[in-house]
């Protein structure tokens, strides 16, 4: 993403010839359309939807959030490049074609990551889904024990904040586990379309009801160019949707320069290295994402 990339700073890290060459990254979300931008880099797809063999994207949103993590540009002259072109992208359908699920999908689609996640080397998954639901709304709801034991299996789960906001308490389920990243929007002060409607000030807000404070990042989320699910076509979307695969994109980075890190490890190094942008704990976490500084 052009606009974005140049918000989170990776230009040395790519002179350095660091582009998440090797790294897997699942995507839970509406599937992925094989786009020139991706080449031959979707090793793998699954689909908990309509039980289909061959990757498909009858939505465009989770197309559009795999390219923010690891499209190449090649489509558009290199100007809409993901943050990690090198990476290798799982794509894992939960969602259908309004963009829908079940909380029983999403954890089928975890379960399904966990048990190939050394098959395809798969070390990231983004979830750009959420839930505010006051059934799921606890630690004990099956999608926070379901991305906690993903957690607890060594991969690094990052899972957006929700576009509830700005009240208190609008991080959406499971973004609320107090194991995972949680990455909300830094410039939602800005006017967006999201998923059809006018919106300002949106990007979820803590604590959480466990009182944990929440999101734990952010990162640029608004009118994000990337990938649509049509040949050589690029589109812009808004939302935290878009905010946790630069995040995702930044720590595929960070994996192949230092591959023995655990997700203990990259949790931390993502707190000591955010950009402090002076706004309330519960709206900015521990600042936003800076991918050179996370990297270098």
């Amino acid at each position: 993403m052009n606009q974005a990339r140049q918000e989170i700073h990776c230009d040395e890290v790519y002179r350095m010839g660091i582009t998440g060459a090797g790294i897997g990254v699942a995507v839970l979300d509406t599937g992925a359309y094989l786009h020139e931008d991706f080449g031959n880099r979707v090793i793998a797809f699954k689909d908990f939807v309509n039980h289909r063999v061959e990757p498909y994207d009858d939505n465009g949103h989770g197309t559009h959030i795999s390219a923010i993590i690891g499209g190449s540009g090649v489509s558009s002259g290199g100007s809409y490049r993901g943050v990690a072109p090198g990476c290798n992208l799982i794509a894992v359908k939960v969602l259908d074609n309004k963009g829908n699920g079940f909380a029983s999908d999403v954890l089928a689609g975890l379960n399904w990551i966990r048990e190939h996640k050394k098959e395809y080397n798969i070390r990231i998954v983004n979830i750009s889904v959420g839930s505010l639901s006051r059934r799921d709304m606890t630690e004990n709801s099956i999608l926070v024990r379901g991305v906690n034991a993903a957690w607890d299996d060594g991969l690094v789960v990052v899972v957006a904040a929700g576009n509830h906001g700005p009240g208190r308490m609008t991080i959406t389920t499971p973004g609320i586990s107090r194991k995972v990243i949680t990455v909300g929007c830094s410039d939602d002060y800005k006017e967006v379309d999201v998923m059809g409607n006018r919106m300002v000030d949106y990007s979820g807000r803590g604590p959480t009801l466990a009182c944990v404070c929440k999101p734990d990042v952010v990162a640029p989320g608004s009118g994000i160019v990337s990938c649509s699910n049509q040949p050589s076509r690029y589109m812009s979307k808004s939302g935290t949707s878009m905010s946790t695969p630069l995040v995702s994109g930044a720590i595929a980075l960070l994996l192949e320069r230092y591959p023995q890190m655990t997700n203990k490890d990259v949790k931390l190094r993502l707190m000591e290295r955010a950009v402090d942008l002076g706004r309330p704990r519960n709206q900015q976490g521990w600042g936003m994402l800076d991918a050179e500084e996370l990297v270098l």
